[in-house]
């Protein structure tokens, strides 16, 4: 296979203020709009107990710290933010990012995964995903990121769930809250972008979303769009 890339010209940086899913909805990080719905989602009542375990940051202890960290990511263009809310009730369920963004190389990364209880291990957690990786391939990237603490089975899973493929551990590759983190390395490239793409749409379609689950898992559609 050919290397060479003389006609490359790179990719634009992210731009996306609103992304249309079937069950929710990505919208630029807006802390006027979006702070409320997040404090409630990521530190209210029923807030997932294990959700900060990983991140760098969190668990905060007054809205105050929390408004703080906010803030910040909303002033970024690298990681550039977007809130989730889900279509059926607009409440804002959780909040996630592009990063590592390198338009000259057509590399970016999904990270800060951030979803309330009310997205995980639903179809909007995977829509959420699903948008964002499409939109980074239709702008041209060649490559799209994932990486997570390898003590953190949950991301892992999900990762692989989701079609990144695995390309090894990073050891010793950062101090995070004051313990050592190796990370995880996954990866799907353009080339491989369209069945996986396909088996997404698959598996979010009306006809596989039945009232008592899915019909067909995520791997399932993706192995028939192969």
């Amino acid at each position: 296979m050919s290397t060479s890339l003389a006609d490359w010209k790179g990719v634009p940086a992210p731009t996306a203020q609103l992304l249309e899913g079937r069950f929710i909805r990505l919208e630029k990080l807006d802390t006027a709009r979006h702070a409320d719905g997040l404090w409630q989602a990521l530190e209210g009542p029923g807030a997932d107990p294990k959700l900060w375990d990983y991140l760098p940051y969190g668990p905060f202890a007054d809205r105050a710290a929390f408004d703080v960290w906010l803030n910040k990511h909303a002033r970024n263009s690298d990681p550039y933010f977007f809130s989730v809310i889900d279509r059926a009730s607009g409440d804002v369920q959780g909040i996630f990012s592009l990063m590592s963004i390198f338009p000259e190389h057509g590399r970016i990364e999904i990270g800060h995964v951030t979803f309330g209880a009310s997205m995980q291990r639903s179809p909007k957690s995977t829509e959420a995903v699903y948008l964002l990786a499409k939109y980074a391939f239709d702008q041209g990237n060649r490559r799209l990121e994932w990486k997570c603490n390898n003590a953190n089975g949950r991301s892992k899973y999900a990762a692989e769930r989701l079609g990144f493929s695995f390309e090894g551990v990073f050891r010793q590759h950062m101090v995070v809250k004051g313990n050592n983190r190796d990370t995880a390395w996954y990866s799907i490239l353009d080339s491989e972008w369209p069945a996986i793409g396909a088996g997404f749409e698959a598996w979010l379609s009306e006809a596989n979303q039945a009232d008592d689950g899915q019909v067909k898992s995520l791997a399932q559609c993706r192995r028939q769009a192969l």
